[in-house]
């Protein structure tokens, strides 16, 4: 008898039956959006067009990666979007953190539950909102900012078209938006810890700072490696709607990333087979980069995997 016809595997299956039905619409939503679209990478290695369609289009094998690395445009495209992502990275990824130990520390519950408020709002609102909130306070006809400016120096300042400047707005908005919501993570980490670790550090004279580097910190290490695995398979997708909603041509050799470069000439340009290179090439090192990362983890006993 194997095991699908067994009994206790019968049993199992009656006795969960409902929750089998409610997560086919999950496996559903990943059969046909996430592993049935895997096919369409064929498309980078065939002179794709839409009357032999995929399967009937010839190969042409890796004649558009050898484009991609001999255009002095695409590499560009990858190097800002490395840098746009690395840079987002390792700046914004303190702030959740350091917002949840704080939250952690309030004591007034009234006073806690309206800054979660504020900060989780922004995630929220569209990209679309945001690039127009953040416009308006940059720009430099009728932004309030350069409004003062003015009156001090004598002229305002392009924020938004010099590519220093755009560089750190698209950080600093990123960091306000996610900021807030991304820190639930940590709070749901942070209210596992044993609460009598705080009491014995109290009666031992520890401080809140003692506190928080020798209780709080190592008890949410493995949330924050494995948070951080899963942002570096991210690494090298930045985020189409916060770049197209910010960029300009004044700042393009900075702004021009992978997203923006594959609607550019992927979508308006019909060139799918390359872009389909780019997007493949982009989740090649994005995938290298969850295993390089998982594996200096489990090398310090946090391992995804």
């Amino acid at each position: 008898m194997t095991f699908l016809q067994s009994k206790s595997f019968q049993r199992a299956l009656k006795k969960n039956a409902p929750l089998y039905l409610l997560f086919l619409p999950t496996i559903a939503f990943y059969l046909i959006f996430k592993y049935a679209p895997m096919g369409g990478v064929l498309i980078a290695f065939k002179a794709y067009n839409f009357r032999d369609g995929i399967w009937n289009s010839p190969w042409v094998g890796w004649e558009h990666f050898e484009l991609l690395f001999q255009s002095t445009r695409t590499v560009l495209v990858i190097w800002n979007t490395f840098k746009l992502s690395m840079l987002s990275l390792i700046i914004s990824f303190p702030f959740p953190i350091l917002l949840a130990i704080l939250l952690n520390e309030v004591r007034k519950m009234w006073f806690r539950r309206a800054v979660q408020t504020i900060v989780y709002l922004p995630h929220f609102f569209s990209w679309v909102i945001i690039g127009g909130m953040v416009a308006t306070i940059f720009s430099m006809q009728s932004s309030l900012l350069n409004h003062v400016i003015t009156r001090v120096y004598g002229e305002p300042i392009p924020f938004m078209y010099q590519p220093g400047s755009w560089t750190a707005i698209f950080i600093g908005s990123g960091i306000w938006k996610e900021m807030g919501f991304s820190a639930i993570i940590y709070l749901a980490a942070l209210s596992t810890i044993d609460p009598a670790l705080y009491e014995a550090a109290s009666i031992d004279g520890a401080g809140k700072l003692r506190k928080i580097w020798s209780i709080t910190l190592p008890g949410i290490s493995s949330t924050v490696v494995l948070v951080f695995i899963l942002s570096l398979g991210r690494v090298m997708e930045v985020g189409f709607d916060h770049v197209y909603n910010l960029q300009n041509n004044a700042v393009a050799s900075v702004s021009e990333v992978i997203s923006t470069y594959i609607y550019a000439v992927g979508i308006q340009g019909g060139q799918f087979s390359l872009t389909t290179a780019m997007g493949l090439f982009e989740s090649v090192i994005g995938f290298i980069l969850v295993l390089s990362a998982n594996w200096g983890a489990r090398k310090l006993g946090h391992g995804l995997f």
